[in-house]
C-alpha cells in the first residue's frame, strides 16, 4: 500500500520533526565534514517544509557512540555546512531530548537541528519513553533517511505512535518509488547484477528476485560458492563451504535464470600490482579476482537488451584495481543501456562514480542496508511504521 508523502500534507504553522541521515564523514578529530553528499540529499525535503510554512526540527544519528556523549561524532558540523547550504541559520540544540531542546522549538521558517540521537542508548533501543520526548517536540513526523530504514529505532519507528501523521520525505517516497517499481511491475526483461563476497549476505534477494527477474547475473567473490555447487574448480577463491548445499538448490531452483562468470582474472597473492591472468578454469594454486573479459562482454549483451536494471555489488575486488575493470565494464553497459536502472550498495555507487556515469543512472539508492533488505522482499520497519495514504485523514 503506497505510503503518506510530504507532498500530502498541509504543513502551515506546523512544527515537521523530520528524521534525516547525516551520518557523514568526519575528520579523526570531528571537526571537519570530509563529505556532505548526504547532506545535500536532505536538501530538497527540508526547504519544501520550510517554503510550505512548517517550523522544521531535523534529528540524526552519526557514527556509532554506544550511547555516550562523544564530541568527535556530535552533529555540530553538519549544522554549520547546512547553513550554508540553506542560506539561512540552523540552530543546534545541545541535546536530542529535554527541556532546554523543548525551550528551543523553532518557529514558521526556522529549522533546529537536534544533536546525535545515539548518544542516548535509548534510541537503539527504540525507548518507548524517549520516542514519546522525541515526538512531543513535533505535529507531524517525516521520514526522509531511508539509509536507517531498516532499523527499528525510536526515531524511526518508536516516536510515530506518539505523533498523528507519519509520512515520507521526497528522498524516502523517491526511493519507495523506484525501488518499488523495479520489483513490483518491472518492464521486461528484466535483470538483476549481484555482486559482493558472500552468499549469505545475498539469499534474500536472490530467493526473492527469481520470483520476478529474467536473468541474475552473479559476480565477485559469491560467484566462487556457485562455481563449486556445479563441481567447478574454485582453487583458493573465497568459498563459503557451508553454503555450497544452498548455492546448489538455488541453481536447481532457477533453472536458466542465474548466469554464472564463463572466465576469470586470477592471482596466485591478493596485493595491489599482482601478476594476473585470464583463465577459464580456476588452478589449485589460483584466486579469482574478477570477471574475465568473455563474461564482461556475455553479461553486457543481457545488459543491452535489458529494459529493467537492478544492480547490488562489484563484480570483483573492486577496491583494488586492476581488478575493478569488470565492475567498471558493466557500470558504462549499463549506462549505455536503455533501461530503467536502479543501483544499490556503496561499492556499486563507487564503481558508477569511478566509470563517470553517475548521472546516466536512473536511480542510485541511499540506502546499501535498506535497499538490499528491500530487494530481499523484508518490509522495512521505518517505512512500515509510516501512514498509508488511503487510511490517513489529511
Amino acid at each position: 500500500m503506497a505510503k503518506l508523502s510530504i507532498n500530502d500534507l498541509d504543513l502551515r504553522d506546523k512544527t515537521v520533526f523530520i528524521r534525516v541521515d547525516f551520518n557523514v564523514p568526519l575528520s579523526a578529530d570531528g571537526k571537519e565534514i570530509t563529505s556532505d553528499k548526504r547532506i545535500r540529499a536532505s536538501l530538497p525535503t527540508i526547504q519544501y517544509a520550510i517554503e510550505h510554512g512548517a517550523a522544521v526540527i531535523l534529528a540524526s544519528h552519526l557514527g556509532r557512540p554506544k550511547g555516550r556523549r562523544r564530541p568527535e561524532m556530535s552533529l555540530a558540523p553538519v549544522a554549520a555546512r547546512l547553513s550554508e547550504l540553506l542560506g539561512r541559520h540552523v540552530a543546534m540544540a545541545p541535546d536530542s531530548v529535554g527541556a532546554e531542546v523543548s525551550a528551543m522549538r523553532p518557529k514558521p521558517g526556522e529549522v533546529l537541528l537536534l544533536e546525535n540521537l545515539r548518544f542516548h542508548s535509548e534510541e537503539e533501543a527504540n525507548d518507548p519513553e524517549f520516542s514519546r520526548q522525541l515526538a512531543s517536540l513535533a505535529d507531524i513526523y517525516i521520514n526522509d533517511a531511508f539509509g536507517s530504514a531498516h532499523r527499528a529505532h525510536a526515531s524511526t519507528v518508536g516516536m510515530v505512535s506518539f505523533l498523528p501523521r507519519a509520512a515520507a520525505g521526497l528522498l524516502m517516497d523517491r526511493e519507495l518509488q523506484w525501488l518499488t517499481r523495479v520489483t513490483k511491475s518491472p518492464e521486461r526483461p528484466c535483470i538483476a547484477l549481484l555482486g559482493g563476497a558472500k552468499v549469505s549476505d545475498k539469499i534474500e534477494v536472490i530467493q526473492n528476485l527469481l520470483k520476478v527477474m529474467d536473468k541474475i547475473l552473479i559476480g565477485g567473490a559469491m560467484a566462487y560458492t556457485f562455481l563449486r555447487a556445479k563441481d567447478q574448480p574454485t582453487g583458493k577463491s573465497l568459498v563459503e563451504e557451508d553454503k555450497i548445499e544452498l548455492a546448489r538448490q538455488l541453481l536447481q531452483t532457477a533453472v536458466d535464470k542465474l548466469v554464472l562468470p564463463i572466465d576469470h582474472i586470477v592471482v596466485r597473492e591478493i596485493k595491489p600490482g599482482a601478476a594476473h591472468e585470464t583463465v577459464t578454469n580456476i588452478g589449485a594454486d589460483e584466486i579469482g579476482v574478477d570477471i574475465g573479459p568473455r563474461t564482461i562482454e556475455q553479461y553486457a549483451t543481457i545488459i543491452r537488451d535489458a529494459r529493467t536494471i537492478i544492480w547490488n555489488g562489484p563484480m570483483g575486488i573492486f577496491e583494488m584495481p586492476p581488478f575493478d575493470h569488470g565492475t567498471v565494464s558493466l557500470a558504462k553497459a549499463v549506462a549505455e543501456s536503455k533501461a530503467v536502472s536502479v543501483v544499490g550498495g556503496g561499492d556499486s555507487e563507487k564503481a558508477i562514480k569511478t566509470a563517470g556515469v553517475s548521472d546516466r543512472i536512473t536511480h542510485v539508492s541511499t540506502g546499501g542496508g535498506a535497499s538490499l533488505e528491500f530487494l530481499g522482499g523484508i518490509e522495512l520497519p521505518g517505512v512500515r511504521a509510516l501512514s498509508d495514504k488511503a487510511e490517513a485523514a489529511v
